[in-house]
């Protein structure tokens, strides 16, 4: 049998697969299809990469963090509920699922789409009340980790607020980073990172750094 004929009868078995599965209540078609793209993903190429594998998940599951300096204006969410609501989600949600917690995920990025798709009645229904979810590599699974991942969404594309970046940028010392390496994760140079420890007030925060009037 050459390539392109088994590919054919590949696709046969599939396309009967998923007839079947179409009969099948919504809750339990949802679950399956989760749980063929997670096989599909195991043996995919592109298995190291989040966004080979979108699951659909329900909303009431989806948490957000208590880290999360991004913002958003009322008009900007507006806009955004309007983007869901006439071309669909385009970005799944990023999160991340802690071992012990079969149940609930952690938002690393897109806590706002995620309170679109579970506020906004129109998206939630036609949704069935399930958000697109793509979870982070397991490996980037530390709080620390977690937090620079964050960081690293928003400031390509958001609006952080000075006070709750500070405390990230508390949490990464507490936790043992240096700040070339805070520098190196969050796109940020060795200045930025200064000025948010001075605007943290915590002297074990320079305790690494010679004093200088500048920070006066």
């Amino acid at each position: 049998m050459d390539d392109l004929s088994e590919d054919n009868k590949l696709l046969a078995e599939a396309k009967s697969l998923f007839q079947k599965l179409s009969s099948l209540p919504l809750k339990r078609q949802i679950r399956i299809q989760n749980s063929i793209r997670m096989l599909l993903h195991e043996h995919s190429p592109f298995r190291e990469e989040p966004v080979d594998c979108v699951l659909w998940l329900s909303g009431s599951h989806v948490k957000g963090n208590d880290y999360n300096p991004n913002t958003v204006a009322p008009p900007e969410m507006a806009l955004l509920a309007r983007s869901i609501e006439a071309d669909g989600y385009t970005q799944p949600i990023v999160a991340y699922r802690e071992p012990h917690n079969k149940t609930d995920l952690e938002i690393v990025d897109g806590f706002h789409r995620k309170r679109v798709g579970t506020e906004n009645r129109i998206i939630r229904e036609r949704l069935h009340g399930y958000l697109p979810v793509t979870l982070i590599n397991a490996w980037r699974g530390n709080r620390s980790n977690r937090m620079a991942a964050t960081i690293r969404h928003n400031r390509a594309r958001g609006v952080h607020g000075v006070i709750p970046m500070t405390e990230v940028i508390s949490d990464l010392v507490r936790a043992g980073w240096k700040d070339f390496e805070i520098a190196t994760e969050l796109g940020m140079d060795i200045d930025e990172i200064l000025r948010f420890k001075q605007t943290a007030g915590l002297p074990e925060l320079f305790k690494d750094h010679p004093y200088s009037r500048a920070w006066e």
